[in-house]
């Protein structure tokens, strides 16, 4: 199958999915992000619980095989059992046994997506084992027969009126069901007989606490307890990575988990049980006789700890990370991708979202990571909502590396490769390559502006460029420039005002600013120089972006190599580093110290500035506002990585210092992404999700459009039929 055919698949299932699916997604997802966002601004303290989550997951995954030792004597203790499953089919061979032992006919479910993972279900119906869930929506996809499509709503893509008429359709009630209550009320009473009936009730569990072998269930619908308790026997199936030391170390927790699943303070029902638990069994056959006896004897409960490779992702420097996730589902509901496809797109055999790449690999492989891989941006939305700080679009980014090196070394690529000089090794998809070596290709894009313009945007060539590497036709290609922001600082004197100042500063020319935005380069250099900054201009390396968003991780080390090189002479001689493009602030500040030695690339992020953050500083220590241009309305999109790095309220606070009115967007991310918006397989959900910035800036006719990243620019100019400008170039004097 061409890589053609393989992307116009792929393109038609998206498609199909935004257009089924997404509406449902996107409210449920917006709705919990919206609440996330409320829920952690009523917290004084959010970072701090955020660290000392972090530093317990750290220690308990450093610590997990005398968790998992202290977790057996713990549970044998209190009368019970703990099973360590090296894998799926180990785990569900004991379950079964264990249902076999209590000649259970019936077992009743609560949420659990690591027994999704092992696929429990199925084991348990091979043997004629009745088994019902009672998680609400897990009930929804199980008569539905479907997959989950999120970690902690696994119906977020089915609508109200989607589920009633499902419910319908399968239950055939004499007053069909129409609103949520009814379907509520009758899924409460469906399943509330089917607990009254189980034989076996089987959890997950939240967090595991070691030294007293309890589990810890966060919900909110009250139905895990009620499997944990009704029936005498109870099995909870666990990963090894829920193992905390103690109840000590749950309280950040319980408050983050909270937070970060359903937007809430505090979760609906937080239960903590020391199993088996002491209260009696009901008897349901003789409701009114008063309860009596109960006890650890009368129960019995089985504690199944789950490896299934969590063991080698705990040895991977790469994957380990991965343990350390709570399974909130934020960084899926903080994506924007995720948010107009859901997990049925972004997603694997079990796992969905941004930190699904991550478990994925690790438990299924890589295979199943790479069919969803590429979805991750790597906007880093994500990176501020995971509870647990978890770098997850740097896995997304590692795996994809290992993706990558595990393509057909032979498969015929000589062309790209010959032309494009990278690390990479033979087999690496054209359309990646072509990508991450877009540094090279702006170069030579700008050396022969414009026939290199002329002849890109001809009927043909758009048609090889999609057929050949995937580049859509349908999106706007950017123009080169012939004469490169460096050219140009070369051939110009400085403003009189230049070395007014006692500050100096070398401007970052990253590959777009230099070769095709380069008016957003003239504009900084001008406002510097206006605001009493001496200003040079450095060599043009991309700065490894390019190839890290492609997952071409030893190029981008060549190339962040390259950038240190050409910039630490001027920071050794005094000057700060000012950078216009927001994505290469963040590589320098967050992705460089993967890539770089430690010292050089602390001191890289040390003395680098966005450019709207150093004219901010400037303005504080007294360079004179009245030199720059003020006063207008602008409708402003901030760059999804600049928000996660926290400089975009220097743009807002310069733009406010300068009287403009200023409308700003919240949406996550504008859609484009770099390369991502200009595949073929990802251009209509690229749109898609740039209609949502679409629809917020659409009243707003008579503002400027603003955009501090170029690839916004770009889903700007394609979204509105007006032209848009960095900050820099609306505040810089004429």
């Amino acid at each position: 199958m061409s890589e053609t055919t393989t992307r116009a698949e792929k393109a038609a299932r998206i498609r199909h999915l935004f257009q089924t699916e997404g509406e449902a997604v996107f409210e449920n997802t917006n709705h919990i992000n919206n609440g996330r966002y409320e829920a952690n601004a009523r917290t004084d303290d959010i970072e701090e619980l955020r660290s000392t989550a972090r530093r317990i997951k750290e220690d308990a995954i450093e610590r997990l095989p005398e968790l998992i030792e202290e977790i057996r004597e713990s549970v044998e203790a209190n009368g019970g059992t703990v099973y360590l499953a090296d894998d799926a089919a180990d785990a569900n061979r004991y379950i079964t046994e264990v249902v076999e032992d209590n000649d259970a006919e019936s077992v009743v479910k609560s949420k659990s997506m690591t027994s999704e993972e092992i696929d429990v279900n199925e084991a348990l119906e091979a043997n004629d084992v009745g088994v019902y869930e009672t998680d609400l929506g897990e009930f929804v996809l199980q008569v539905a027969d479907e997959a989950p499509s999120h970690l902690v709503g696994p119906a977020f893509h089915k609508s109200t009126e989607e589920i009633a008429e499902l419910f319908n359709a399968h239950f055939d009630p004499e007053t069909p069901f129409e609103t949520a209550t009814d379907l509520t009320q009758f899924a409460r009473d469906y399943v509330g007989e089917q607990i009254r009936d189980a034989d076996v009730g089987m959890t997950g569990a939240n967090f595991v606490f070691a030294e007293s072998g309890t589990i810890a269930l966060v919900t909110n619908e009250g139905n895990a307890r009620k499997c944990a308790v009704t029936p005498e026997t109870h099995v909870a199936v666990a990963g090894i990575e829920k193992l905390i030391p103690s109840v000590r170390e749950f309280p950040p927790f319980a408050e983050l988990i909270a937070k970060a699943a359903g937007g809430q303070d505090i979760a609906t029902y937080l239960s903590l049980l020391s199993p088996p638990v002491d209260s009696p069994v009901i008897d349901f056959e003789n409701p009114d006789e008063p309860l009596s006896g109960g006890g650890p004897e009368d129960r019995e409960f089985h504690l199944v700890l789950i490896d299934n490779g969590r063991t080698a992702m705990r040895e991977d420097d790469e994957l380990r990370e991965t343990l350390y996730c709570i399974r909130c589902g934020a960084c899926a509901n903080s994506c924007a991708n995720f948010q107009h496809v859901g997990g049925h797109a972004f997603g694997g055999e079990t796992y969905t979202g941004g930190i699904a790449t991550g478990w994925e690999a690790g438990v299924h492989g890589q295979e199943s990571a790479a069919e969803f891989n590429d979805l991750c941006t790597g906007c880093s939305r994500c990176v501020n909502a995971c509870p647990v700080k978890i770098d997850i679009p740097w896995i997304n980014t590692a795996v994809r590396d290992r993706i990558n090196r595990g393509a057909d070394p032979e498969r015929f690529d000589s062309l790209v490769e010959g032309l494009t000089p990278d690390e990479e090794p033979g087999g690496l998809d054209v359309q990646k390559r072509l990508f991450g070596n877009y540094g090279t290709l702006a170069r030579l894009g700008s050396a022969t502006a414009p026939v290199s313009n002329w002849l890109a945007d001809l009927g043909p060539s758009r048609a090889l460029m999609e057929r050949a590497f995937g580049v859509d036709r349908r999106r706007e290609l950017p123009a080169f420039e012939r004469t490169t922001l460096r050219d140009w600082f070369a051939d110009r004197e400085p403003l009189p005002s230049a070395d007014d100042g006692d500050r100096s500063a070398v401007i970052y020319p990253d590959a777009y600013t230099n070769y095709v935005l380069v008016n957003r380069g003239k504009a900084a250099v001008r406002t510097l120089e206006a605001l009493g900054v001496d200003v040079a201009v450095a060599p043009c390396y991309e700065s490894g972006r390019a190839p890290l968003s492609q997952g071409m991780i030893e190029t981008a080390r060549t190339n962040a190599t390259r950038v240190a090189d050409s910039l630490e002479p001027s920071i050794e001689a005094g000057r700060d580093v000012v950078v216009i493009e927001p994505s290469d602030l963040a590589a320098f500040r967050r992705e460089y110290d993967r890539l770089l030695p430690a010292d050089r690339a602390e001191n890289l992020a040390e003395h680098s500035y966005e450019i709207m953050e150093y004219v901010y500083g400037l303005l504080e220590n007294g360079a004179d506002a009245a030199v720059l241009e003020g006063g207008a309305d602008v409708a402003y999109h901030s760059h999804c990585q600049q928000r996660t790095l926290g400089v975009d309220v220097y743009t807002e606070e310069v733009l406010s210092k300068l009287d403009y009115d200023v409308v700003t967007s919240d949406v996550e991310c504008c859609g484009m992404a770099g390369s991502f918006g200009y595949k073929s397989e990802y251009y209509e959900l690229s749109m898609e999700v740039g209609d949502t910035l679409r629809e917020q800036f659409e009243g707003e006719t008579d503002r400027t459009l603003v955009a501090s990243g170029a690839s916004c620019h770009e889903q700007l100019g394609s979204l509105f039929p007006r032209e848009s400008v960095h900050p820099i170039e609306l505040v810089a004097p004429r």
